[in-house]
């Protein structure tokens, strides 16, 4: 999927003729920690909810607030991978989209675009294996041919921070076969950590509560 394909149109940006009140107010009403901002028709940068909490008055205009990530954007036409990628690196939850000219179209929230790729993930054909691991452990050239050693290839991988160990990441791997037991068993000898396991099955229900179980190793 695309990012104009997972913009979220409950998500309205704000105006920086609009208060720190109402930004603070959508924040809740949304469950969103960063909201965008027009300045009429140009996208100004985002404002978030720490940002917010350091006013005391709440009745300060947004363009008298400092807003932030106004080179912090993906084009309409990025896949969700990229979505993912500008959100880590900038501890985003909410991310702006532009179109080709530049003109603002809407928002992605980082759980639409996580539930975009475990979606993807269950329903094409393929099994997946989630690793924890050190940074200094990964490289997927080695991870890639301890796959392609079993007769198997990445379709696609995803890598997020390991929530349960600040020194670790988590490696989400696709797969192209559906039994990836040979697989796991020489990730396990070569000392790889395997926290999760999915193989594809027909029944809708499985395939729903490897879904479930998935976006919850990808957040926890």
């Amino acid at each position: 999927m695309i990012a104009e394909e997972l913009i979220n149109h409950k998500i309205p940006p704000l105006k920086v003729t609009d208060t720190a009140d109402q930004a603070k107010r959508w924040m809740e009403e949304l469950r969103v920690p960063q909201l965008a901002v027009m300045d009429g028709p140009d996208y100004a940068g985002l404002v978030s909810e720490e940002q917010i909490f350091q006013h005391n008055d709440l009745s300060i205009l947004l363009k008298d607030v400092t807003l932030f990530g106004q080179d912090i954007y993906v084009l309409n036409f990025q896949h969700f991978y990229d979505i993912l990628k500008v959100a880590l690196d900038n501890n985003l939850q909410v991310v702006a989209v532009l179109d080709e000219d530049h003109r603002f179209i809407g928002v992605i929230t980082v759980d639409s675009t996580i539930a975009a790729f475990a979606q993807s993930a269950v329903q094409d054909p393929g099994g997946i294996i989630v690793l924890s691991l050190s940074e200094r452990d990964y490289s997927l050239t080695e991870i890639s041919r301890l796959v392609e050693s079993n007769d198997a290839k990445i379709l696609s991988s995803y890598v997020c921070p390991d929530r349960s160990d600040p020194l670790k990441i988590k490696l989400t791997l696709k797969l192209n076969r559906n039994d990836i037991s040979r697989v796991a068993a020489t990730f396990e000898r070569f000392d790889y950590r395997i926290v999760a396991k999915f193989q594809n099955a027909p029944d809708k229900d499985e395939d729903k509560e490897r879904l479930d179980l998935l976006l919850k190793y990808l957040n926890m």
